[in-house]
């Protein structure tokens, strides 16, 4: 098949979430462009509204504008649908409130640990009321003390969630990691002066000022590398052609897709560089190529965790065998992404197994048939739907409502690469 033409991927969905907290923390009203419309997306909007901000209709193509009420005492429950960032970012928020707030989720966000963010939290000074390591929980924030946070884990959400806290509280924080995990959230924070910086490899918060000093901002917010890994994905297997791929966020912490798949042998060009509200931004040229077997260090992980899946489907039409090391944080994702990404991988012809926290892709040449169990897990059901591009190919999908979570408008766009 020959790839063409030029895509733009939906606004990327880690800012989304946190331009939209900051801007309903912000003095004043804040207008925003770009913002993903994605469910996840929405759920923060819906949660930020019953917390009182007054936030106008997401919709794509239009701004956004949010205006700051004082956050008061929800009277239900926050919902957070599926989404994880929603839920640990604002327990963050929460925790330097003084009123009692309960957050819940689906089915599935119920199953998410929840414990990693709450410990640091409750070592603030929050009270925290849960059940064992996920939603429902109970937080009544209020007077919160300085932290210092060695975290176990390389993870945006538990940092971040710390530092809405301190933010939010008015209190420094400092926190060290095992890798250096996205850092969206530190490139907001200085992008509207909010007295963060690095020293000695942590990242450390000391709020100038109090919270109600947050400026109202305008903002526009990139296209998501994430998304846009699937559409770089699906022209790397094409047979001839070329694909432009515009405004899409290359901030180094979630390019670790695009250092992976040089080193087994596809160049995706980065043009027209420039800078979006403190992220870093270009189009991307993608060309077909030939794959080669690579190992992927746990090192590595926190630059591309949730590209796993889709580079998982490349190794498998790649020479010779690929291995994910440490990937065990897989398995509490929207689903067990690490046993389904080999089970489906299994279904579809291909050979690949989870072995502890390591997944190994053997790679191959067979057309790709077979039934894909997506468990309503957005990434999955857009990385097998991108190896059902190949030529030969017969892959169904257990469903495809799923991708509304991040990307919308993806089987549109997909189909629009190879018109």
């Amino acid at each position: 098949m020959k790839v063409g033409g030029i895509v733009r991927p939906p606004g990327d969905k880690s800012i989304s979430h946190r331009v939209l907290m900051l801007a309903a923390l912000a003095r004043g009203t804040s207008e925003l462009r770009g913002l993903l419309t994605g469910a996840d997306v929405k759920s923060t909007a819906r949660v930020l509204r019953q917390l009182g901000a007054t936030i106008s209709p997401i919709r794509e193509g239009g701004p956004v504008r949010v205006a700051r009420s004082p956050l008061t005492a929800p009277r239900s429950p926050l919902y957070c649908g599926n989404s994880g960032t929603t839920a640990r970012l604002m327990v963050g928020i929460l925790a330097g409130q003084r009123f009692a707030a309960t957050l819940t989720g689906d089915a599935s966000l119920r199953r998410r640990p929840m414990r990693r963010v709450t410990e640091p939290l409750r070592q603030m000074g929050a009270e925290i009321t849960e059940r064992g390591d996920g939603l429902p929980l109970t937080i009544r924030g209020g007077r919160l003390r300085g932290l210092t946070y060695q975290s176990p884990v390389a993870s945006a959400q538990v940092k971040s969630a710390i530092l809405f806290a301190g933010l939010t509280g008015n209190v420094p924080v400092t926190i060290h990691e095992p890798y250096r995990s996205r850092d969206h959230t530190e490139r907001l924070f200085a992008h509207l002066g909010l007295g963060i910086h690095e020293r000695e490899g942590a990242i450390v918060l000391e709020p100038p000022n109090r919270p109600a000093a947050i400026p109202p901002f305008h903002l526009s917010v990139p296209g998501d590398p994430s998304s846009a890994a699937f559409l770089v994905a699906a022209a790397v297997l094409a047979e001839e052609g070329e694909l432009l791929i515009e405004n899409v966020g290359v901030n180094p912490t979630r390019t670790g897709f695009l250092v992976v798949l040089e080193r087994m042998g596809a160049h995706v060009e980065r043009v027209n560089l420039r800078d979006e509200g403190g992220e870093p931004v270009a189009d991307l040229v993608v060309r077909p190529a030939q794959l080669k077997g690579t190992e992927v260090p746990a090192s590595e992980i926190p630059t591309l965790v949730d590209e796993v899946p889709v580079l998982a489907v490349l190794a498998s039409r790649a020479r010779g065998a690929t291995v994910f090391r440490e990937v065990g944080e897989l398995r509490v994702k929207e689903s067990n992404r690490l046993e389904l990404v080999a089970a489906n991988l299994r279904a579809v012809g291909a050979r690949a197994e989870a072995r502890g926290s390591d997944l190994h892709v053997a790679g191959g040449d067979r057309p790709p048939r077979g039934r894909v169990e997506t468990a309503s897990d957005h990434r999955l059901a857009m990385a097998f739907a991108v190896l059902g591009t190949l030529p030969g190919s017969d892959v169904k999908l257990s469903e495809k409502k799923s991708v509304a979570i991040s990307y919308p408008s993806f089987f549109r766009d997909l189909r629009t690469c190879f018109a």
